[in-house]
């Protein structure tokens, strides 16, 4: 186990270079100058090269790269152009509204689509596993944005249940930011479950039609406990799969819920960031979410040999 996460470690170190080289290359060659963004048309030239030598765009590129990384290494992540404070300072006060937020929608997707995938595959050609079959392609056709105003129109303004957007902070307590946080991790989550549960459904029907599944039941055991036995775990690895990718989708992709909702997170962050030019807040929040999708997909590699021995001594 030791050395297949050692090699799955070297994997992720490589894909984490290959990715910082992607993205500060991709925003060099974005056309425009941040420095004349921000200070308009109408800029004096001295003043502009004055700003540009302050925001250190006078250096070459591969200088500012290896400033940019070196700088992630420490945790210093450098100055935002816009907001004149810390990038990681900004990042860290709006990572605490995306995380729980993909975190929940996450919670609900999993909790919604595990029961319905394996109560669809048990009963393969029933009215149940028809109605959930034709539920999950509704879902999967429809965006999340469209679920947010619907539910913005049924909850926030019909019943006044909730707040149609906003975020009052967790210093007032828990339970009114995760109200706060429903309706938005609610609009991200039944989508995610629609996937997630044709994949439960799909693993599970495969699974049941193996040999050893047959032979637990020759054993006398009965469906149910066949299932929870032996199936369900055999069906988790493409689950696990879909699961590690929704969450890192959900994290990094929830920037069209977020202005829906008028959440100050990351997603928010990187639409007013790309909108204002700010540049290094841009690099630095894509770097970090990037960096959260590697880890969770290195995360997921461990999973799946914890379910399946097998993987490990191919390591």
């Amino acid at each position: 186990m030791l050395r297949y996460a050692l090699k799955r470690l070297i994997s992720l170190g490589l894909s984490l270079v290959a990715a910082s080289l992607v993205i500060f290359l991709s925003l060099e060659i974005v056309p425009g100058d941040p420095a004349a963004a921000m200070l308009g048309i109408n800029a004096e030239p001295e003043t502009l090269k004055a700003l540009r030598i302050e925001l250190g765009l006078d250096k070459p590129p591969l200088q500012r790269y290896l400033s940019w990384t070196s700088g992630m290494l420490t945790g210093d992540f450098g100055i935002s152009y816009t907001y004149r404070a810390p990038v990681s300072q900004i990042i860290l006060d709006r990572i605490w509204i995306s995380l729980p937020l993909a975190l929940l929608a996450l919670l609900l997707s999993t909790l919604i689509a595990v029961p319905a995938g394996i109560w669809a595959a048990t009963k393969r050609g029933s009215i149940a596993d028809i109605a959930i079959v034709g539920t999950t392609q509704l879902g999967v056709a429809i965006p999340n944005f469209w679920f947010a105003v619907i539910l913005v129109l049924i909850f926030a303004i019909n019943l006044g249940w909730f707040s149609a957007g906003g975020f009052p902070g967790w210093a007032g307590g828990p339970l009114p930011a995760l109200k706060a946080l429903t309706l938005p991790a609610i609009a991200l989550a039944l989508p995610q479950a629609a996937i997630l549960t044709r994949v439960m459904r799909s693993a599970l029907l495969d699974t049941l039609g193996e040999d050893f599944m047959r032979t637990a039941r020759a054993k006398g055991l009965s469906q149910r406990q066949a299932i929870w036995r032996h199936g369900f775990r055999n069906a988790l690895i493409p689950v696990l799969t879909i699961i590690g990718l929704q969450f890192s989708f959900l994290l990094a992709g929830a920037i069209i819920i977020e202005n829906v909702f008028f959440l100050p997170g990351l997603g928010r962050l990187i639409f007013q960031a790309i909108a204002q030019r700010d540049l290094i807040v841009v690099e630095s929040v894509i770097m970090l979410l990037v960096f959260a999708v590697i880890v969770i997909t290195f995360l997921v590699d461990l999973a799946y040999a914890w379910v399946d021995p097998r993987l490990r001594s191919r390591a």
